[in-house]
């Protein structure tokens, strides 16, 4: 039995085209993989810890091969328990909006949290990070909405940074089995038809996935 594990990155609820997306995905995985389990971490829930000065000291010295004492232990210990968290699934679904060119930043603020050494990543002085993720078996399903880039228009109308950036992401952890959904309808564009086929693609997605 596997587990899916949708990670949500969108504030709107019912009104976000990423969710409606996610929420037809998760459907139709249901009724196609009818063992499986079916988990939603909304990020904005208030579960997801900060990755400030105290967590960013733990991670050094762990780093240094020190274990963190104090306000760092603290700190340290509810990042190690995100990191459990995110890797109990292996099965992985994004929603994720475009902002500002990128990702929502609790997006990067989770990306910040669950990027640990020992869990995630790896370093050879020699020969450079290593993908803990690899060979694992997980695979991820990344749903893109933009309201105003599409991949038809000129910078004018902004640069996708959503998409690279959060694929170099997931390729930098070991999961190189990726699928996407894209909804990318344009101020122009008929919106109504774009989303109809994104939520083809996305059942489509979900059946094989």
């Amino acid at each position: 039995m596997s587990t899916l594990l949708h990670i949500a990155s969108s504030p709107r609820g019912d009104e976000s085209e990423s969710l409606r997306l996610a929420r037809t995905f998760t459907e139709t995985y249901a009724d196609s993989h009818p063992g499986d389990e079916i988990v939603t971490w909304n990020l904005w829930d208030g579960t997801l810890p900060e990755f400030g000065p105290a967590a960013a000291s733990a991670k050094m010295t762990v780093l240094a091969g020190r274990e963190p004492e104090g306000e760092s232990a603290a700190a340290w210990d509810a990042v190690q328990a995100t990191v459990r968290r995110f890797l109990a699934a292996d099965r992985l679904l994004f929603s994720v909006p475009m902002w500002n060119a990128g990702v929502p930043y609790i997006l990067k603020q989770f990306i910040d949290v669950v990027s640990q050494p020992g869990a995630i990543w790896g370093l050879d002085p020699q020969t450079g990070y290593q993908p803990l993720l690899a060979g694992t078996g997980r695979k991820a399903a990344v749903i893109y909405v933009s309201g105003v880039w599409g991949p038809q228009l000129g910078p004018e109308f902004g640069n996708n940074f959503q998409g690279t950036f959060f694929d170099d992401w997931l390729r930098w952890t070991g999961i190189d089995d990726i699928g996407e959904v894209c909804y990318h309808p344009t101020l122009t564009g008929d919106a109504a038809q774009a989303m109809q086929t994104a939520m083809a693609d996305a059942r489509a997605a979900a059946k094989i996935f």
